[in-house]
């Protein structure tokens, strides 16, 4: 709702604010299908150029994180803490027990009563994994530690390369801007023996091109990229979380302990209480007794 906002705004205020100041949209209007076909056309060219298929899909998509914001909230994170609460409790009282939940997260008990986690295929792994890893007895709890780090970090990697492109597509465009503005300028000294009010329309609409290329690479492409950026690094949280709690329990902390951990490694934002993840460890134990 917010990125709707914010475009409103700017539409609003630059128009709004050049209309007032006595400009009129006629010479902008008229030029602005060609200024956008060059551009654009150009933009979309060298966005092509620099990206393989699949990350072009991936940046396509990712542009609907600036109005959507995180994928994870609060609740999700309460609810994971109980989730793995559940799975590290059942792993210590029999390892065996928990050896059909992590093999078949799909049709587990446990993980069906959260089935937003369950239907992230990350989320999944890492946790499954990791529960693996634990049953095969590891000397040095570091190893897994070390190799949970490079998995979130190239998560992270991957991710993040969809800010990177619509960062490098801002960066472009007002040098394509200026291009299309030469292109102007060209076809206006070609009618140079025309009367001042015409060259006067025609330079106008050549500068229409610098005005469009520094408009969409500050107004939205660098803003948009820097959301993408935002919402990326605050949804790895959820995954560094999963990280901190299974760490702790490599370490053989006591399962409290071990989701605290988890918890004061939460977003401020999104961290719950400690009372309401104590009630909802509550209602966990009651369920599963």
């Amino acid at each position: 709702m917010l990125g709707v906002i914010g475009i409103v705004v700017i539409f609003a205020m630059v128009f709004g604010g050049y209309v007032l100041a006595g400009g009129k949209m006629s010479i902008i209007l008229k030029a602005l299908p060609f200024e956008m076909m060059m551009i654009g056309g150009a933009a979309a060219g060298t966005f092509l150029i620099s990206n393989d298929g699949s990350a072009v899909k991936h940046t396509l998509k990712d542009i609907g994180k600036v109005f959507k914001g995180p994928k994870w909230k609060s609740e999700d994170y309460k609810n994971l803490l109980c989730l793995l609460f559940e799975l590290i409790r059942l792993a210590r009282q029999s390892p065996v027990a928990i050896e059909e939940h992590v093999e078949s997260p799909a049709e587990s008990s446990i993980f069906s009563k959260y089935p937003k986690i369950q239907g992230d295929k990350i989320a999944l792994e890492l946790i499954c994994d990791t529960m693996r890893s634990m049953s095969m007895n590891y000397d040095d709890p570091h190893q897994v530690e070390e190799v949970l780090d490079k998995r979130i970090e190239a998560l992270e990697h991957h991710r993040l390369h969809s800010s990177h492109a619509l960062q490098a597509l801002a960066d472009a465009l007002p040098a394509l801007g200026i291009v299309a503005a030469v292109l102007g300028v060209i076809k206006t000294m070609a009618s140079i023996d025309q009367p001042p009010e015409v060259l006067g329309k025609m330079i106008g609409g050549a500068l229409v091109g610098t005005f469009l290329g520094v408009f969409l690479a500050y107004g939205f492409f660098g803003p948009f990229a820097g959301k993408v950026k935002s919402v990326v690094e605050e949804d790895l949280h959820f995954y560094q979380l999963i990280r901190e709690v299974l760490v702790a329990n490599l370490h053989n902390h006591a399962t409290n302990i071990c989701i605290e951990v988890g918890r004061q490694n939460a977003p401020t934002h999104f961290r719950p209480s400690f009372v309401d993840l104590e009630e909802a460890l509550k209602t966990v134990k009651q369920t599963a007794a």
